[in-house]
């Protein structure tokens, strides 16, 4: 850690560090954890911990990673009052993590009574590159750390049905038109005009192009470059596919009040059916084989670092 005068002297580029990585892995806290009922999801944890630990190691073992702290931390949310940092990855759960988040700082009675715009525009809760470089390196070194993860194709699907098989004033328009225009052969001005009917074979086009025509986005940017696993030691590995169970051994962990748990609601679009295995291979079926694999090369880090079994 730089001592203040060191930090006053230095240039912002000097902030670029390289880093051999992966850090340690320190012991869980399990002083909070009450009754036995929570051994399997405790054993699962260190198994996913041990594993990420393993790949990180082999995988960073020579390679020097020089990126800015304050972009490495970018989408890490803190609550102070239990001393939790959480990394947000877009469809997977973490709409109801940030409500339940809000309940943890006192800025809610209930996890049930918040809206999705409270959520995701109320700007309730503040993110760890807000804070000093000293504020950053403390909270790292000495918060619970938690990242929630989910099957990336599962992830991929979720994402598009979300932004674009409903109306968004957002990804309609910006997204959509520059999908349209670029991969629609024969578009037609409506189509080109609101950006809305984007198919799942445009999207993965948009998707692997290395000359997309509009950026990436959260809703379907790798794990891997949004919450870096293998910089920041994470404590604790939740999965969708297990998240209330992961969630509420999470909550004992940190000593949450005993009566918060996990919500358990679809955030939008209730009435759709959830983003299963089964819908995904439907989905799937519209790309061709190159496409499929291309898309899995995308994400194959993700699949790597969590352990998911490819499609």
């Amino acid at each position: 850690q730089l001592s203040d005068q060191q930090k006053m002297s230095e240039s912002p580029l000097s902030q670029f560090r390289g880093v051999y990585l992966p850090p340690a892995l320190h012991p869980l806290n399990k002083t909070f954890v009450k009754g036995g009922k929570w051994k399997d999801v405790d054993s699962t944890q260190e198994k996913r911990r041990s594993f990420l630990h393993d790949f990180c190691k082999k995988y960073n073992s020579r390679k020097k990673l020089r990126t800015h702290l304050v972009h490495l931390v970018s989408r890490i949310y803190v609550e102070d009052r239990h001393k939790v940092l959480y990394c947000e990855v877009p469809k997977a759960g973490c709409s109801n993590w940030k409500r339940v988040l809000m309940v943890l700082n006192g800025l809610a009675a209930s996890a049930h009574n918040i809206s999705h715009d409270d959520v995701h525009y109320g700007k309730h809760l503040r993110k760890l590159d807000s804070y000093d470089l000293k504020g950053i390196y403390t909270r790292l070194n000495t918060y619970t750390k938690t990242i929630f993860v989910r099957d990336p194709m599962e992830r991929l699907v979720s994402a598009f049905r979300d932004k674009f098989e409903h109306p968004n004033s957002y990804y309609h328009p910006v997204f959509g038109k520059a999908i349209i225009k670029k991969y629609r052969h024969n578009a037609n001005e409506e189509a080109l005009k609101t950006g809305s009917g984007v198919k799942f074979k445009e999207f993965i086009q948009y998707l692997l192009d290395s000359h997309r025509p509009v950026g990436m986005d959260i809703h379907w940017e790798q794990v891997s470059k949004l919450c870096y696993p293998c910089l920041i030691n994470y404590d604790f590995i939740g999965k969708f596919e297990t998240l209330e169970e992961d969630a509420n051994y999470f909550l004992q962990l940190v000593g949450a009040p005993a009566e918060l748990k996990f919500p358990k609601f679809k955030d939008r679009h209730s009435s759709d059916e959830r983003t299963s295995a089964e819908v995904v291979r439907q989905y799937l079926k519209e790309l061709s084989k190159e496409e499929r694999q291309l898309t899995y090369d995308f994400y194959y880090l993700d699949y790597l670092m969590f352990n998911y079994t490819s499609p």
